[in-house]
């Protein structure tokens, strides 16, 4: 019956990619139905998970609403243009640190186009930059302090009595991935650069578009901010700094606030909700085209495909939470880096850190596994770069009209996939090492 279970868990996995979009959330509740009738009983809801994600979908539509987006973008492409040499490094560098200050990977899209113009303008092929930089947006998430996947796991840690806790995560997983993500950008500069392979005009695709005209020019144009733009970037961000100080504060490790009025997650709801009412009174922004932004659209649609995904890995995993503890718990526990292998193939179906991290990490530390393992392995949550299907991965595919950057024939055979396994196996061995430290 498990193999049975499991086969069918996989197989509506598989039709949801199939299908894409939101059609992922569709199809998982569709698997939570199937598993039902199996005699599988429903595991519980994500709805935490998805509301932490979905007030930071709002702060951050009321922030491009507001122009805050343009802003970045105008600063990121100040920057990239400045230094196009090292274009391979500052593109993952950008997207990483606003994946972590926004909690959510929609913020890179916009970076993408500019990556793009800049590698045409200095005849340097996009590929490695894209396929880079989307890693390190992916990476960016496991970092991020707002983020749903850093909060159910730091309450895990924390509700089950591991001695670990919000600030020992932070202070695993974000120097982790930026090193991981920074030395795999150094890495593929240097690579690309010994082989000849970083040029533009040696790649046959480009030359064909561009004598066909399909080639679009580079834009210098800035945008236009409007009057609130700047301040809606600095009221997002001080909410997330508050909620940071705050969760530090009441952490067992601090313990300044001993009995605090709210814990960590209703921090970080409320305060989102603020920040986003802020940002629509203060710098004038519409109400009615919070619901119509890109963000806010991609926003949902990954909630949705949460919900389902996420779900029906919980109904999985918590059903056979006995026998998984009773073949793989030995195992796991003595090799660590299995664990890590388990999530990346996990993750890369499961569509979300978050849903990972909701459907593994509560059973890993119920089968013994060391929270310093669980913490460690944290970034193989980002692994959702595998199948060609995540929409950050697609984005850059589409916005590359050199033709330089495109996904292939089968499925494993796409320019992301190497780098993004290599900035996510150096990130856990980057946490094995800062995880170690901390015991």
């Amino acid at each position: 019956m498990i193999l049975a279970q499991f086969i069918v868990m996989l197989a509506f996995i598989l039709i949801g990619a199939r299908i894409g979009g939101i059609g992922v959330g569709f199809a998982g509740g569709a698997g939570v139905v199937a598993l039902a009738l199996m005699g599988a009983t429903p595991g519980e809801l994500p709805m935490q998970v998805i509301v932490f994600i979905m007030v930071v979908i709002y702060a951050v539509s009321a922030m491009q609403v507001a122009g805050g987006m343009d802003y970045l973008v105008n600063l990121t492409e100040k920057l990239l243009r400045s230094h196009p040499k090292y274009l391979a490094i500052l593109a993952p560098f950008v997207t990483y640190m606003l994946t972590l200050m926004a909690s959510t990977g929609q913020v890179s899209f916009a970076t993408m186009p500019v990556i793009v113009d800049v590698a045409k303008e200095n005849n340097i092929r996009p590929t490695r930059s894209l396929s880079v930089a989307v890693a390190g947006s992916l990476l960016g998430i496991t970092a991020s302090p707002i983020s749903a996947a850093v909060v159910f796991l730091s309450s895990e840690l924390e509700g089950t009595g591991t001695g670990w806790g919000f600030i020992d995560l932070i202070l695993v997983s974000i120097p982790a991935t930026f090193l991981g993500t920074m030395a795999t950008a150094f890495f593929f500069l240097w690579w690309d650069r010994a082989r000849g392979y970083d040029k533009l005009d040696r790649v046959p695709e480009y030359q064909r578009r561009l004598d066909e005209g399909k080639v679009k020019p580079p834009t210098h144009q800035a945008r236009q901010l409007k009057s609130g733009a700047k301040l809606s970037v600095g009221i997002f961000i001080s909410s997330l700094v508050i909620v940071l100080v705050y969760s530090i504060l009441i952490s067992e490790k601090v313990g300044l606030i001993s009995d605090p009025v709210m814990d960590a997650g209703q921090c970080r709801i409320s305060v989102m909700l603020l920040g986003a009412m802020l940002i629509l009174i203060l710098c004038k922004a519409s109400p009615h085209a919070v619901a119509s932004s890109s963000v806010f659209k991609t926003g949902m649609t990954a909630c949705a495909c949460i919900l389902g995904v996420a779900w029906l890995g919980t109904t999985f995993m918590t059903n056979h939470q006995e026998w998984i503890g009773k073949v793989a718990g030995d195992t796991l526990a003595g090799k660590p880096w299995l664990f890590a292998i388990v999530i990346v193939v996990a993750s890369s179906l499961l569509y979300s850190q978050a849903a990972s991290t909701k459907a593994l990490f509560p059973v890993a530390l119920a089968i013994g596994v060391s929270p310093a393992t669980v913490v460690a392995c944290f970034p193989a949550t980002s692994a959702l770069f595998i199948l060609p299907n995540y929409p950050t991965l697609i984005a850059a595919v589409d916005l590359d009209d050199t033709g330089s950057t495109k996904l292939g024939h089968r499925i494993f055979d796409h320019p992301f996939l190497i780098p993004g396994l290599m900035a996510t196996g150096l990130s856990v061995v980057f946490g094995f090492g800062l995880s170690s430290l901390m015991v």
